[in-house]
């Protein structure tokens, strides 16, 4: 992995894996579950991060249709309720890969459940070639296995490219010692390491995904994309956000 930080201060990546919620494709008080406007503005700044020779790779969860945890509590089968979550993140992955290729950015889906006629099926070695070839790579259908939220998969998808860094866009603009939206006087976080965030119990991520990236020094930049044009500058580097490292 290379080193992240230049010389100037500013966060220096060559390939990187951006973690989007499924929520962020929904407007907000909308029926509609996918928002157009929404995906074409995710789009446009990652294609603006792409113009600069970056190498990006997308993963998309799927709440905005279906939350396997929500409802498992409501009765169903565990398995198969997650399941059907990584459905839906398959239904993001499309709608998030036909905007990018609308922009002309050469978009590739790979899919950890095999459903050949509309994606490929995750093969390390051809995403990193894909990659490699200027192609924007999005990983749909979690890691393929129930119980994990997609966390993981992009914890797990970022040390198997050997990606620079995770930058997991929210509705927070970065990590705090507290609930912003409960504690007015809540105190951001600028830089903080694996071991600080285990030991305040801040959730960064779920557990799984964040001892995989501890585990692999794999930085996390959290950051929220609620604000214009925070997707593109967390994708290029500017310092925003918070940044977990060890």
């Amino acid at each position: 992995m290379s080193n992240t930080m230049a010389d100037d201060g500013t966060r220096k990546f060559k390939r990187v894996l951006l973690k989007l919620s499924g929520e962020a494709l929904r407007e907000i008080g909308s029926q509609d579950n996918i928002s157009p406007p929404i995906v074409e503005n995710i789009a446009s700044q990652i294609k603006a991060a792409h113009q600069s020779g970056l190498e990006i790779a997308v993963v998309v969860g799927g709440g905005n249709f279906w939350r396997g945890i929500s409802a498992s509590n409501r009765g169903m089968e565990r398995a198969t309720a997650d399941y059907m979550g990584m459905l839906a993140t398959v239904m993001n992955s499309l709608a998030l890969q036909s905007m990018l290729e609308a922009m002309d950015v050469p978009t590739r889906v790979q899919s950890a459940i095999k459903m050949d006629n509309v994606a490929e099926p995750f093969i390390r070695r051809k995403a990193m070639r894909h990659l490699e070839l200027g192609r924007v790579v999005i990983f749909a259908a979690g890691t393929g296995n129930p119980f994990y939220s997609t966390d993981t998969p992009a914890a797990l998808r970022a040390s198997e490219i050997s990606a620079d860094v995770v930058l997991k866009a929210t509705k927070v603009d970065g990590i705090y010692d507290s609930d912003p939206n409960k504690n007015p006087n809540a105190v951001r976080f600028d830089h903080i390491t694996y071991q600080e965030c285990l030991s305040m119990k801040l959730g960064v991520m779920d557990a799984t995904a964040f001892s995989l990236c501890a585990e692999n020094n794999m930085p996390i930049v959290v950051f929220s994309m609620n604000e214009p044009d925070t997707i593109r500058r967390a994708l290029v580097g500017e310092t925003i956000g918070t940044i977990v490292t060890a």
